[in-house]
């Protein structure tokens, strides 16, 4: 199956906000990607329930939803009427994962979880078969246009691996640093999913730049 590509709602123009939505709809993009971040677990914040109602408004494609905040079980109600059909949760954040999995899969969504770039993949292990999606940080989180971090090709091979042993359907989407120059080895080694933000949207031709970075290579 074709890789699947989330541009990152974070890198958007928010002034225009329903124009970027609908070049997304238009476009050969699978998802939207929505980085929530709290000031807390991340140095940062990004935005709140009313922005992702009205992205889900126009939206005409999956919301995959990455919670970058602390004590995210508060909000998967919240989250799930707003629209997300994807919901993600740090690994670090969640002292109960499994509870936070099957709550999240309980309200009807497909539950991710996601790994900071310190965070060893063994970690994963006990928690693989019960998701449908890794998020691997390839950058640290809380802010867009970082720098890639080069271990994270390590990393989806390791994740790979243990898919592979555990017949998990889990795919595994990379975020962060995610440009032209590396979607492809990114690709080869076992990505399923590519977030591009700045990429994308700092692009003179944003769904030009969403159709190369679409195009199969294996």
């Amino acid at each position: 199956m074709s890789h699947l590509i989330a541009p990152s709602i974070l890198s958007a123009d928010f002034a225009n906000i329903q124009r970027d939505v609908e070049m997304i709809n238009n476009s050969e993009a699978d998802w939207f990607h929505v980085d929530i971040m709290d000031g807390m677990f991340v140095p940062n914040i990004s935005f709140g329930f009313p922005v992702i109602k009205a992205i889900k408004k126009h939206a005409t494609k999956p919301l995959d939803v990455h919670l970058m905040i602390v004590d995210p079980d508060r909000y998967l109600q919240t989250f799930k009427d707003a629209g997300a059909d994807i919901l993600t949760v740090h690994l670090e954040a969640c002292p109960h994962l499994n509870r936070t999995v099957q709550a999240i899969k309980a309200l009807g969504m497909k539950a991710g979880v996601a790994i900071n770039p310190h965070t060893p993949t063994n970690l994963l292990n006990d928690i693989i078969e019960d998701i449908d999606l890794v998020c691997v940080m390839s950058v640290n989180p809380g802010f867009g246009g970082q720098k890639f971090i080069e271990n994270t090709y390590r990393k989806i091979s390791a994740l790979k691996e243990i898919i592979r042993a555990t017949k998990s359907k889990a795919k595994i989407e990379i975020d962060g640093g995610v440009d032209l120059n590396n979607y492809r080895k990114l690709l080869e080694v076992g990505a399923d999913v590519l977030v591009a933000g700045n990429t994308v949207f700092s692009s003179n031709d944003p769904a030009k730049t969403i159709s190369i970075l679409k195009k199969q290579i294996l």
